[in-house]
């Protein structure tokens, strides 16, 4: 592999820009493992959380070796009511459901009060990491093809093949979700208001998934835009209910 791109200033350029593309991009993925783990036993939490995070990396550097037959899954494969659907559509079909399904399922829990309980410790790591796996799988479908979309016309800019700044962009996001993925799931954890606009959140990227596999594109820059602003409305409220001595 040529790393000779990591070696000028357009190709370090480039590798930060697509680091903070891909920690973005990562945040629902840290979002959805730090609910599924939140009924796991202390001890287990940070366990599955490290496992979820290490096998995303794993699922990414996979698919980028094999970024070729992933564009080829973009070719339609059959049509419903005029809609051609593509093996990618099907992955983005299936994934999106799953998310809204488990993330609303979530929020009727924490509405009613309702605790899963497992019947063992191991069977309950088994199935948070096997649904993570599945999300996994989902999430770097969308991380991959963004990041190609962006170093589309690179290879002629820095005169070098540009897979080696995704797969070294890919490594430098995760080192920093590792580093505070564990922050941030005892933040959505120990704030249940936070937990619900979460969930909302990923309810939302489920219903844009299934959008995108019909075909139709939502920027998700909105999307993002409008957690965030929710995020800020929430943590003024928890400032005025401290104050009010309320929390």
């Amino acid at each position: 592999m040529d790393f000779s791109a990591l070696l000028t200033w357009d190709g370090l350029v480039y590798l930060v820009i697509l680091s903070l593309l891909e920690i973005v991009l990562g945040i629902d993925n840290i979002i959805f493992i730090s609910i599924v783990t939140d009924k796991l036993p202390a001890d287990s939490k940070r366990k599955a959380r490290n496992i979820g995070l290490i096998l995303a990396l794993v699922v990414r550097l996979f698919l980028l070796s094999v970024v070729a037959w992933i564009m080829g899954m973009t070719k339609p494969l059959f049509s419903v009511l005029d809609v051609d659907f593509s093996g990618q559509s099907l992955v983005l079909l299936i994934g999106g459901l799953f998310l809204i399904y488990k993330s609303t399922t979530e929020m009727h829990n924490s509405v009613k009060g309702h605790h899963e309980v497992k019947s063992s410790k191991s069977k309950g790591i088994a199935s948070v990491i096997g649904q993570i796996i599945m999300i996994d799988i989902v999430f770097s479908f969308d991380s991959i093809i963004s990041a190609i979309g962006m170093t589309n016309g690179m290879k002629e800019e820095i005169n070098a093949d540009p897979l080696i700044i995704i797969y070294a962009a890919i490594i430098v996001s995760m080192i920093v979700m590792l580093s505070f993925a564990k922050q941030i799931s005892d933040f959505i954890t120990n704030r249940p208001t936070i937990k619900m606009i979460a969930l909302g959140f990923l309810v939302t990227i489920g219903v844009i998934l299934v959008a995108e596999a019909f075909g139709q594109h939502v920027p998700k820059g909105y999307i993002y835009f409008a957690m965030v602003y929710a995020l800020i409305v929430e943590f003024l409220n928890i400032r005025m209910r401290k104050n009010k001595g309320v929390e």
